[in-house]
């Protein structure tokens, strides 16, 4: 699966980046809830870091589009999973 364009990419980045965000503070005891902008810094963070790993060639050529996507979502993950872990 070929992106025609990388705003494509972008979008799908800044999506997951945002969920990753609202689940990283969803699960802290906050009676009030969370920030929503804390919540989207968090998000802004993680979107960088993902999008820098994407556009700076960290991956060997051999991987397809789909497969640098599917490997850059997995980082935001493991990224949430660490500032998580981290800010409790």
């Amino acid at each position: 699966m070929y992106f025609k364009s990388k705003n494509i990419t972008s979008l799908i980045l800044a999506v997951t980046a945002s969920l990753c965000s609202r689940a990283i503070f969803f699960f802290f005891n906050d009676p009030e809830g969370p920030n929503l902008v804390v919540v989207m810094g968090m998000a802004a963070i993680i979107y960088f870091l993902s999008l820098a790993m994407y556009l700076f060639k960290a991956f060997p050529a051999s991987f397809t589009p789909l497969q640098k996507l599917m490997l850059v979502i997995f980082v935001q993950v493991l990224l949430s999973s660490v500032f998580y872990f981290c800010l409790r």
